[in-house]
């Protein structure tokens, strides 16, 4: 599970930085703060972008914790500009990158409980594939938008980032 964790779930994370660039850059040229990207959202119920670049960094660093045998750092949600999401990100991606492969070996094993479901657990495969990564995923895919959707340049391959491309043996 760790590639899954580490290698995919952290590179996904570390894709933001980018986009926060490119937010930066269009309210420069626009003249408008910066701040206005960062509390947007797409319908009135949602979480605003802030809130979506929190929760796929707290599934992250949840599922690096738990899936390792360890508790999962806090942070304060107190994140209000473009340099303290940066600083949230890379939190979690030096926690996630400090856990050592063989610190995952029984992570299948772990039973993770959940304080809205008292009395219930999930094991540790169906964690990660039932709840990291889905919401990693969607929680990244709502900050995109969102900054997509305010005009900020971002596209597929901004989202995907790198691809390990590798020669074809023939």
């Amino acid at each position: 599970m760790y590639y899954e964790v580490v290698s995919q779930c952290v590179q996904s994370l570390k894709n933001l930085e980018p986009w926060l660039v490119k937010a930066e850059q269009l309210s420069a040229v626009k003249k408008f703060d910066v701040g206005v990207l960062l509390s947007a959202r797409l319908a009135p119920d949602m979480g605003n972008f802030i809130y979506q670049v929190q929760s796929a960094c707290d599934y992250v660093k949840a599922a690096a914790a738990w899936l390792s045998g360890q508790l999962p750092p806090k942070h304060e949600d107190n994140e209000g500009t473009v340099d303290e999401l940066r600083a949230r990100i890379r939190k979690t991606v030096a926690f996630a990158e400090s856990i050592a492969e063989v610190q995952y070996a029984r992570a299948s094993e772990q039973d993770i409980a959940f304080s809205w479901a008292p009395g219930k657990i999930i094991h540790g495969k169906d964690y990660l594939l039932q709840m990291t990564i889905p919401n990693t995923f969607f929680h990244l895919g709502m900050a995109y938008a969102i900054l997509r959707h305010n005009g900020v340049d971002v596209g597929k391959m901004d989202f995907l980032g790198p691809i390990n491309l590798v020669a074809a043996s023939v």
